[in-house]
C-alpha cells in the first residue's frame, strides 16, 4: 500500500486515504440554501475516491457570504438540504466536513468575488475588526463593536451545532484568505486599540474566542480542524512566526489540523505562484506537532507521494485538480474502484 492510501485516524475518525477535498466556493446557493448541484458536485468526489471532503464556505450570518450566492447554516431551515449531501458523501465511505467562515471586509462582492456589490444592487454592509477596505475603491466596512464580535462567536456555534444535525463529520474554522478571522490575525487589517487588536494575544483572540465556542457543542470525539493563511505575503503582515506560535496554541486547545495556505488578505500581497510552493509551511506549522494538510498547485500523484513520504503534511487537499478530475484517486492511486464502475477501470 502506497502512502496515499494509508488510512488517517483522528480522534474516533478514520480516513481512508490521505486526500481530502478542499473547500471551494460553487456560487451556486439559493438565500444561502444548497441545491441538488452541490449534492452532484461533492457525491461525484466522494464516488471518485476523496477519503475527505470539505464543503465550500458556508457562511455563519447572511452578511458573512462571500457573494449572494454563497452557502449558508445560519438558520435550521439550510439543515435538511445539507444532510442529503453528508449521507451520500458517508454512503461512498467518504468524510463529509464542512469550513464554516464570516467573509469580513471581502463580503458582498459579485459572482464569482469580482467588484464589491452595494446595498443598491443587492449587496450589503460589510464588516471588519476595523474600518480598512480590501481595495481603495471599495466602501469601507464597518468597525464591529465588542458585543457583536461576541455575538459572532455564538453564531459559529450555533452553525456547528447545526452542522452536527446535518450529519458533518469534521468542522473546519475559516482563518484564511483574508476573511474576517484572517483580518482579525493581520496588524494590517486589524487597528483595534482594544482587547481585539495590538498585541499578538489580542489579535488572536477572537479565533481563540470562536474555537472554545465551538467546542462547547462540538463532540469531543470528532476531529476539528482550522484553516490558516501561514503568510500574507507582505511587509509586516502576519507571518509563519507567528502561525507556528497561534498553531501550538490551537494544538493545546484540542484543535486537531491545520489546513495550510497562505495569502488572500493584502490586495499587493507580493507572491510567486509555482508548484508546491506552499507546502513548506505546513511542515513548519507540522514541526509543533499538530497535523497538517498542504495546498496550493498540487497535481500528481508523485508530488503527493513526496509531500507524505517527506512527512511535510498528513494529508494533501486538491482543489482546482478535482475540479478537473473528480475521479483523481481512483486513475492515480490504487484503491477498490465503485462497483458501478469497473467496467471502466483500465487494465494493468
Amino acid at each position: 500500500m502506497n502512502i496515499i492510501n494509508e488510512p488517517l485516524s483522528i480522534k474516533s475518525l478514520t480516513i481512508k486515504n490521505r486526500i481530502g477535498m478542499s473547500p471551494m466556493c460553487m456560487y451556486s446557493s439559493v438565500n444561502g440554501f444548497a441545491t441538488e448541484w452541490h449534492l452532484v458536485h461533492y457525491g461525484t468526489r466522494a464516488v471518485g475516491g476523496a477519503g475527505l471532503i470539505i464543503q465550500e464556505a458556508t457562511a455563519v450570518v447572511p452578511e458573512g457570504r462571500i457573494s449572494p450566492y454563497d452557502m449558508g447554516l445560519w438558520k435550521d431551515e439550510q439543515i435538511a438540504p445539507l444532510k442529503k449531501i453528508t449521507d451520500f458523501i458517508r454512503s461512498q465511505d467518504a468524510v463529509p466536513a464542512i469550513q464554516l467562515a464570516h467573509a469580513g471586509r471581502k463580503a458582498s462582492t459579485d459572482y464569482p468575488g469580482g467588484k464589491q456589490l452595494t446595498i443598491e444592487n443587492g449587496g450589503w454592509q460589510t464588516m471588519a475588526p476595523s474600518p480598512i477596505p480590501f481595495s481603495p475603491d471599495e466602501i469601507p466596512p464597518k468597525q464591529l463593536t465588542v458585543s457583536e464580535i461576541q455575538m459572532l462567536t455564538v453564531k459559529f456555534k450555533d452553525a456547528a451545532q447545526r452542522a452536527l444535525e446535518a450529519g458533518f463529520q469534521v468542522i473546519e474554522i475559516h482563518g484564511a484568505h483574508g476573511y474576517l478571522i484572517h483580518q482579525f490575525l493581520s496588524p494590517l487589517s486589524n487597528h483595534r486599540t482594544d482587547e481585539y487588536g495590538g498585541s499578538f494575544e489580542n489579535r488572536i483572540r477572537f479565533l481563540l474566542q470562536i474555537v472554545e465556542s465551538v467546542k462547547t457543542v462540538w463532540p469531543e470525539n470528532l476531529p476539528l480542524f482550522v484553516r490558516l493563511s501561514i503568510t500574507e505575503w507582505a511587509e509586516g503582515g502576519w507571518d509563519v512566526a507567528e502561525a507556528v506560535k497561534l498553531s501550538a496554541i490551537l494544538k493545546s486547545m484540542g484543535v486537531d489540523l491545520i489546513d495550510c495556505s497562505t495569502g488572500g488578505n493584502i490586495i499587493t500581497q507580493n507572491i510567486v505562484l509555482k508548484p508546491l510552493y506552499q507546502v513548506s509551511f505546513a511542515e513548519a506549522i507540522r514541526k509543533t506537532g499538530i497535523l497538517t494538510s498542504a495546498v496550493g498547485l498540487i497535481t500528481t500523484k508523485e508530488e503527493i507521494e513526496t509531500i507524505l513520504e517527506n512527512k511535510q503534511a498528513d494529508m494533501v487537499f486538491l482543489g482546482r485538480e478535482l475540479l478537473r478530475n473528480p475521479y483523481f484517486v481512483l486513475n492515480e492511486t490504487d484503491v477498490e474502484w465503485p462497483g458501478q464502475y469497473m467496467r471502466g477501470k483500465r487494465r494493468k
